[in-house]
């Protein structure tokens, strides 16, 4: 049994530990305890019940193993991008270029350089480990924060975007950092990566290219992963766009990763969910009763996979490890939806 809860200050050894152990780091997690700790401190601010608009919050979630106490994951949610630090993307435009004597007529995709000071919601910071990939704990972990955006939607902008990992080679290089990005610094794609995550954002201002990029100036096999993800990062893309995100005209600027947004209400997670009440919190739920994600719907956040034995007056039974994972009992209200 695992849940999802938002991060506490006991938990810096365990976040310090996972983002050493990611792959690359994530640029909002980068291996900093330092930083870390203010990541930390910054959610627990954010969980602040006077919150009635979205502004700079970060909460910051982990998926705990009930076992063990182990932390396996992470995912959060910025309520707004931008702010006083702003956030910086590619836009793909296409321009048409004509020349009517020589019946020339041709499109090209150009990347502009777009700072963002009053953003949507951002999803982000999404992290399972190897050995805990499988009875769709990942969708627990991905999904189970959208049902705190259902149940708090005045904290979070009525668009939600995420910005997915960008192709790398097998060598670990972006082909996209290595033609562009690369010219315009004096460190790797790494080092701005973990920059950008620590909050420095003026050396991107300062340092990369204000003018259009043409893509068609670039190599076939740079052109080729613009837009495309990570392959570890496939499986998330999949399950954001069964969601109903759709690909925006908007790259990452350091690897080109793409870019994907929904309407917040229309997340199939928030827009199927319902509120149901527990008649029983140490039910024998039968084996056969399909899987949904379930939540607590409070500030003191917690979500879980679990059966719920459906009622006719329309309340619920769960299991006793169920209810234990949620910290409800009878009585209480759960928020339920789909897994699938």
């Amino acid at each position: 049994m695992y849940s999802l809860r938002p991060i506490r200050e006991s938990d810096l050894a365990g976040l310090v530990a996972l983002a050493k152990s990611i792959d690359g780091s994530l640029t909002t997690l980068p291996p900093d305890p330092e930083f870390l700790a203010e990541k930390i401190e910054t959610s627990l601010r954010a969980f602040r019940p006077r919150v009635r608009r979205p502004g700079d919050e970060y909460y910051l979630f982990v998926l705990e193993d009930m076992a063990t106490g182990r932390i396996a994951g992470t995912s959060a949610i910025a309520a707004r991008l931008g702010g006083f630090d702003p956030w910086y993307s590619y836009e793909i435009r296409h321009e048409k270029f004509v020349h009517a004597p020589l019946k020339i007529e041709k499109t090209m995709p150009v990347l502009h350089l777009k700072k963002v000071h009053r953003g949507p919601s951002e999803i982000c910071s999404l992290f399972l480990q190897a050995d805990a990939r499988r009875h769709g704990v990942g969708r627990l972990l991905s999904l189970g924060r959208f049902l705190f955006m259902g149940a708090f939607p005045e904290r979070f902008d009525k668009t939600v975007l995420a910005e997915m990992r960008g192709f790398v080679d097998q060598t670990g290089k972006s082909p996209f950092w290595e033609a562009v990005g690369r010219h315009f610094f004096e460190f790797d794609f790494y080092a701005a990566d973990f920059l950008s995550g620590l909050g420095d954002k003026q050396f991107i201002e300062d340092l990369m290219p204000s003018h259009p990029l043409y893509l068609n100036l670039l190599a076939p096999e740079v052109q080729a992963v613009v837009g495309k993800v990570h392959h570890q990062t496939e499986p998330a893309l999949a399950l954001l766009l069964a969601e109903g995100f759709t690909q925006t005209a908007e790259v990452d600027i350091f690897d080109a990763g793409p870019l994907v947004q929904a309407r917040t209400p229309d997340v199939r997670t928030i827009r199927k969910s319902r509120r149901a009440r527990i008649r029983s919190a140490a039910a024998k739920v039968p084996p056969d009763t399909t899987v949904e994600l379930l939540a607590n719907g409070a500030l003191d956040f917690r979500a879980a996979l679990g059966g719920a034995l459906a009622h006719e007056d329309g309340s619920v039974s769960i299991a006793r490890a169920v209810s234990e994972a949620l910290e409800v009992e009878a009585g209480d209200s759960i928020w339920i939806s789909p897994v699938r």
